[in-house]
This record gives C-alpha cells, structure tokens and sequence, in this order.
C-alpha cells in the first residue's frame, strides 16, 4: 500500500473536544501490577535469616551455671541480659535478639523465664546470659 496521498496531511483537531493534557495522557502509558502481591513476594523471598547454631557442650554447661546462679537470686528479681534464637514464622531460620530485663520468675515446668514487663522466654533458646550476678564466673 503506499500512503502518500495521507502521508503529509495536517494532523487532525477535534472542533469539539479540546486536547487532551500531557500527564492525563502519559498516565494511560503508565506501568501497572499485573501481578498483586508480586513486589512484596519478591521482598520476602529477598529478606536473610540466620540458621540456628549448634551450641557446644561448654556453652551448655555455663548456661547450666548461669540458670543456677539466676535461680538462687530470683529473689532479687536481677537484671539480665538475654540473647536467644527467635525462629522466623515465614521461612526457614531465624535470628538472634538480645533484651534485657528484670527477671520475675522461672518456670521450669514450661520452661520459660518471665521478665517483669511480660516478656517470656524460652530457656531452650538462651544462647547467652549476662548479669552482675555473673561476674565471678
């Protein structure tokens, strides 16, 4: 086919519609989400976790002699550094928190350690305890 019979037309202009503003008619060009959720799938996937160590016998047996330390001053409700392991509810791992906290009670049925504000922590996920009540070890 060959245009050039419409090939140097002038352009048309509607005499009853006025034109159409830059951006208004950018915005029909404007990229969309075809897929919901994709972004954030993508974040999720992209975010790191750590896995959850192994603790050696001599880590152990210290934690063994910091919880009896705690247990013989709970009375005095110490102040306590914990660092423990908080698995991650969307992926695999986790990582490592560490809050600190007046020590209320020790659970050893649920095995759970209670700070005064509330907080519960497992005593199988304690990798780590720091306290005056320590210092001599």
């Amino acid at each position: 086919m060959n245009y050039e019979d419409i090939l140097f037309l002038p352009h048309p202009v509607s005499k009853k519609h006025k034109p159409m503003e830059i951006g208004v008619r950018s915005a029909q060009f404007a990229p969309f989400a075809a897929l919901t959720g994709y972004e954030e799938m993508v974040e999720e996937e992209a975010r790191l976790t750590d896995d959850e160590k192994e603790m050696v016998d001599e880590v152990k047996l210290m934690l063994d002699c910091k919880m009896q330390i705690l247990q013989e001053h709970i009375k005095e409700k110490p102040e306590i550094s914990f660092t423990y392991f908080v698995h991650d509810s969307h992926k695999k791992g986790g990582e490592y928190v560490t809050i600190k906290g007046r020590v209320s009670k020790i659970n050893l049925i649920e095995k759970k350690i209670e700070l005064m504000n509330g907080t519960k922590i497992n005593i199988g996920v304690i990798v780590d305890m720091q306290g005056k009540i320590f210092e001599d070890l």
